[in-house]
């Protein structure tokens, strides 16, 4: 993207203040896992927000997701990353719902699962920290690793028929298209 994606202009406030604006109409406590020395997360607006540092730069996602769990209060967590513009706190809430007697309830979207747009018990923190521990980096490896729920893309279709809220940047076109279909372009 050039340029961090958490402080992308999105309908007038950054990416991230979006996200947590979003999510906080469903959910009290949140938790930001930032780089270490986020210059430019100080100047983006995310209010009654917990924000933690990485320890180390460029560690990734499942060490973040490990951390992130480490620091909630609650027992389950909805885990997402920053680059969802299209984010419905509605959809979030019921993915948690799903989790029932599971460790994490993770969303198949286009055959792909979306570990970064599901739910999480917060003991799923050591299965994470075992993942790292032998090396493993990809975040999806935590669906073998604990007792994992996978929402197929249908049952998602039922909440959220376009799939909006699972929409994520990655390059320019992506931002664009997001700011068109939020009728922002």
């Amino acid at each position: 993207m050039g340029r961090p994606k958490a402080a992308l202009d999105f309908a007038g406030v950054p990416l991230l203040t979006r996200v947590v604006s979003e999510l906080k109409r469903r959910f009290a406590e949140i938790v930001v896992v930032a780089a270490p020395e986020s210059e430019d997360l100080l100047q983006i607006d995310v209010p009654a927000t917990k924000i933690i540092h990485d320890e180390v730069a460029f560690w990734g996602p499942l060490d973040a997701l490990r951390r992130g769990l480490e620091a909630i209060t609650n027992e389950i967590a909805f885990a997402c990353s920053c680059d969802l513009p299209l984010l419905d706190c509605d959809v979030a809430a019921a993915i948690v719902a799903m989790l029932d007697g599971f460790d994490a309830a993770i969303p198949i979207v286009g055959g792909k699962l979306q570990p970064l747009h599901a739910a999480y018990r917060k003991r799923c923190a050591g299965a994470l920290a075992a993942l790292a521990t032998r090396g493993e980096s990809r975040l999806a490896a935590v669906a073998g690793a604990v007792n994992t729920r996978r929402i197929p893309e249908n049952d998602l279709r039922v909440l959220d028929p376009e799939l909006h809220s699972f929409f994520n940047l990655n390059t320019l076109d992506d931002y664009r298209r997001a700011l068109k279909l939020a009728g922002l372009g």
